[in-house]
């Protein structure tokens, strides 16, 4: 959804690409109240377009009387579909260094600190990670003074976390950073592009009703009944499989462009010597908006699916492919891994799929055009779509990889239902690491009944067998007391009978000397 439409006004377009040698194009000029000192400034508006941001409002605010200024960048770009997710593995000082774009949406998290920064609490900012770290210092510093006042103890606390802060600014210790946008604007740059960045990790998530609100997407009174309606869901049963088979399924949402009302296609569709699966169609008659997606149908496999074929001509490129929201795609001859989720779920050709992932990489990349394409970075990655382009043509003779952990995923078999030649089809055993991404390591759907009554029973029974070991410490605890006891009166008695003799032996002693001496 665009803030400001980029439709003409009065013939010209509203954005327009920097270029210093447009004079006629120059910021607009506001008077507006300085918030320092309360006197008349100045505000200057620019509608421009940069890389990744695209459409953005440029403002700054200078004033005259006290030299206070301020600048802000606010996107004036769409909300992409799905929400995006950026876990960095920060290891050494080059990390620092790397270019982020961090929308004001978004939330930072370091997780190693305790530590976040809650979306819409600072400004969208083009920085590094480094800038971030400062940033947050600058932040936690601005009160200190004010703290050390009314609350030493919490300053002191407060003091050591931003020594911590700036241990990792340092480098000299490594952490995690996060960042979370539910608006999907936001970006962390891969310096190995177009490779597979090894300390980054990209996922892709659908925005709760709760997020749609916060970014505008819908009103705070529709969150409510939207949860409402997702728990009646719930609770009702499953509709006929062979009635949805039959026809087309048609419910109400919003336009992902402009959020005007629209409705979305739903489909059950067999796809020949694979599985079910389901289209998803959604079409905005408010602005042509056009968006589809595919879902699997089916269960997750039981093993995983790693499909290999080998491109010989630009035939293949007619091959219909199903790539499922958790299938791998790599091509080993360019050293090309594409991760889960970065490509959504779709029905497609092959050549339809290579042309996606070089709109990812490259066109969409926001670090090759504009000021901040480094000249090495943007020949690599132009090399890359090159080679992308000569395999689309049938020039260049490669691999496509299509490595599935959920099984899910097709690519059509020419010479069926005979094997194809050129197509190598594996099955694996995922790894624990794997199923945790699908979440099924916690997933118990046979036999957790019984398992519960083992468990049960295996609890009841040890704590039978600690009552009767608590039994029997007692009855061993009385005996031993009991022999203790007596043990202790024996020795007393032998005690005092040695006592009487020698007493005896004494007396006797002493009347027999006494009795010598009186004679």
């Amino acid at each position: 959804m665009s803030v400001i439409s980029e439709e003409g006004v009065r013939g010209e377009n509203l954005f327009k690409d920097i270029n210093a040698e447009d004079d006629d194009w120059l910021p607009t000029e506001i008077e507006s109240m300085c918030m320092n000192c309360h006197l008349n400034g100045t505000t200057r508006l620019l509608l421009t377009k940069i890389p990744f941001f695209k459409e953005v409002i440029i403002s700054s605010f200078s004033c005259a009387n006290c030299n206070w200024a301020d600048t802000e960048v606010q996107s004036a770009g769409q909300i992409q579909e799905q929400g995006v997710c950026y876990t960095l593995k920060v290891k050494t000082k080059l990390d620092l260094n790397r270019e982020v774009v961090k929308a004001d949406s978004a939330t930072t998290r370091i997780p190693e600190l305790d530590f976040e920064i809650p979306p819409f609490t600072q400004k969208g900012a083009l920085s590094t990670i480094e800038g971030l770290l400062d940033r947050a210092v600058t932040g936690l510093e601005q009160e200190q003074p004010a703290r050390l006042e009314a609350d030493p103890v919490a300053a002191e606390k407060i003091g050591l976390f931003i020594r911590r802060l700036r241990s990792l600014k340092e480098g000299e210790e490594e952490f995690t950073l996060v960042i979370e946008d539910p608006s999907g604007n936001s970006f962390v740059e891969n310096p190995a592009a177009p490779r597979k960045d090894e300390a980054l990790a990209v996922t892709h998530f659908k925005r709760t009703a709760r997020q749609d609100a916060q970014l505008g997407l819908r009103a705070d009174d529709d969150v409510e009944e939207e949860e409402e309606a997702e728990k009646e869901e719930e609770e009702e049963d499953a509709n006929d499989l062979d009635t949805m088979r039959g026809e087309v399924l048609a419910f109400n949402t919003n336009c992902p462009e402009c959020c005007a009302p629209a409705s979305t296609n739903m489909k059950l569709v067999q796809i020949p010597h694979f599985k079910e699966v389901i289209i998803m169609a959604t079409n905005c008659d408010a602005c042509g908006h056009r968006t589809n997606e595919v879902k699997s149908g089916g269960a997750t496999e039981a093993l995983g699916t790693r499909i290999t074929l080998r491109v010989t001509g630009v035939a293949d490129m007619s091959r219909d492919v199903l790539k499922s929201e958790t299938c791998n795609i790599a091509i080993p001859e360019l050293e090309f891994e594409l991760g889960m989720g970065a490509v959504c779920g779709k029905f497609t050709t092959l050549e339809g799929l290579l042309t996606d992932v070089k709109d990812l990489v490259v066109a969409k990349n926001p670090f090759v055009v504009g000021d901040s394409g480094d000249s090495e970075r943007v020949r690599k990655l132009q090399a890359f779509g090159e080679q992308i382009d000569r395999i689309a043509a049938g020039e260049l003779e490669v691999h496509v990889v299509l490595d599935d952990p959920a099984g899910n995923s097709y690519l059509q078999n020419v010479y069926a239902p005979e094997p194809d030649p050129e197509i190598t089809v594996e099955r694996y055993v995922r790894t624990y690491e794997q199923n945790e991404e699908l979440g099924l390591n916690d997933m118990k759907t046979d036999g957790y009944q019984e398992e519960e009554e083992e468990k049960k029973k295996a609890t009841d029974g040890y704590k039978e067998e600690e009552e009767k070991k608590e039994a029997t410490d007692g009855d061993q605890e009385e005996e031993k007391k009991e022999a203790t006891d007596g043990y202790q009166k024996e020795e007393k008695k032998a005690t005092d009978g040695d006592q009487e003799e020698e007493k005896k032996e004494a007396t006797d002693g002493y009347q027999k000397e006494e009795k010598k001496a009186t004679d």
